[in-house]
């Protein structure tokens, strides 16, 4: 089994402090960010940044569809990791400034592939669908913290 990667990155033009509490208010602004993707969307503990345990179900494609429950980490200042209990997937959040009133965010997700010539479709082509997925949920957020 290979990692597999997807990353996806943008400017938002917003303080890093109003980006970072965007991302981490999972109880309210997160969902509201969350693409047709997603569904199935519930808080089962906390709902602000560390300490949260959420639920979705991502359909990636139309045969492939995670359900994932995560824990949610704050190992330092601008980071969210959300490391799924059903699965080897760990997506982490980083927010740092971009010049003034502006931020980068990165989202990453990694996870432990298929082996085999399924192993290779999923390396090829996954990082790209869900990169798309991300740019859709990183649009929705530039559009909510420009409010």
């Amino acid at each position: 089994m290979a990692q597999v990667e997807a990353t996806t990155e943008r400017v938002v033009e917003a303080d890093p402090e109003k980006v970072f509490d965007a991302l981490a208010d999972y109880s309210g602004t997160r969902a509201a960010l969350l693409p047709h993707h997603f569904s199935e969307y519930e808080v089962r503990e906390g709902g602000d940044g560390e300490g949260t345990l959420v639920h979705w179900k991502l359909q990636a494609t139309s045969k492939r569809v995670r359900d994932c429950l995560l824990e949610v980490t704050e190992p330092t200042d601008g980071e969210l990791v959300e490391k799924d209990r059903n699965s080897s997937m760990v997506t982490t959040w980083r927010v740092t400034p971009a010049g003034e009133g502006s931020s980068r965010v990165v989202v990453t997700s990694v996870w432990n592939g298929a082996g085999g010539i399924g192993g290779f479709f999923e390396r090829t082509f996954a990082p790209k669908g869900l990169a798309r997925i991300y740019d859709e949920l990183l649009g929705n957020l530039a559009t909510e913290v420009a409010k």
